[in-house]
């Protein structure tokens, strides 16, 4: 199914329903990065691997006994979602990325009034608000509001590991074919774009230190989760103390998972 309409938000804004619509405030929108998600070739090998960063698993979703879905937790409002392996299998990796919204239910309807099309708002299996809408590639962009009584919620404070090599997504870097298309689409999500060295740098009014960066795909190119640290030659250390293989580039520290997913560690000056 189809998730986004192939008219642009400037089309939408010439219909008379749209006249009137008017952007949620800030708070009511994008917040930051909820989780991101992957499809992993091996759960258990993939919890170790993370286990190495800091990251403790949270609580898992089950079904008939058997487990879809394990969240880890960088803090109380960010996670990594991994799914298992299905049969027959699907392309391993980077599988959504989902954005911690204020107000869902507004957002949702003022998208809707400029001619985006969300799946219905609904309450997820981990006890959030939900919705969805693919980008002009067929990637799921997700879109969640956390409750009181969700799962996310009621794990606050708890699972927080104290060896965490970062304890904040910084963002993602994320080749695409089509950067104007996506550009387009992420400001009509109401992202603040700003293009850099041919590439596409996004951020969002309530969120200035997010830093998601489109690029131009090619062949050998794949998505890159970004941390922010403090002394990238500190984490290097750590990384490899932990047993894992670590190169650093300058301020950039780079570490593979066991399916060849990149991430990335990212220097930053104190207070950013």
């Amino acid at each position: 199914m189809k998730l986004r309409t192939t008219g642009s938000l400037a089309l939408a804004l010439a219909l008379p329903i749209a006249l009137s619509a008017q952007p949620p405030r800030p708070d009511a929108g994008v917040l930051g990065i909820a989780h991101i998600a992957f499809r992993v070739g091996d759960l258990d090998r993939e919890i170790a691997f993370f286990a190495k960063l800091g990251y403790q698993k949270s609580f898992a979703i089950t079904n008939n006994g058997k487990v879809t879905e394990v969240f880890l937790k960088i803090n109380d409002r960010q996670f990594i979602e991994l799914y298992p392996q299905t049969n027959p299998p699907q392309p391993l990796g980077w599988a959504h990325v989902c954005y911690e919204v204020g107000d869902l239910k507004t957002l949702y309807n003022f998208y809707d009034s400029v001619g985006l099309k969300l799946q219905p708002v609904r309450t997820s299996g981990t006890g959030n608000l939900i919705s969805a809408i693919n980008d002009p590639e067929g990637r799921v962009t997700e879109f969640a509001q956390y409750l009181p009584a969700s799962k996310f919620m009621q794990d606050e404070g708890q699972h927080i590991g104290q060896d965490r090599i970062a304890t904040q997504f910084l963002g993602f870097d994320l080749p695409v074919k089509d950067g104007a298309a996506q550009k387009e689409f992420y400001t009509d999500l109401g992202f603040e774009t700003q293009e850099e060295n041919g590439n596409v740098r996004l951020t969002a009014p309530a969120a200035p230190a997010l830093h998601i960066e489109l690029r131009t795909w090619h062949q050998a190119a794949q998505p890159q989760i970004l941390f922010p640290v403090s002394d990238a030659r500190r984490t290097e250390n750590q990384l490899k103390a932990a047993g894992l293989r670590a190169v650093r580039d300058d301020k950039l520290v780079f570490v593979h998972d066991p399916d060849d997913n990149i991430f990335v560690f990212l220097e930053l000056p104190a207070g950013r």
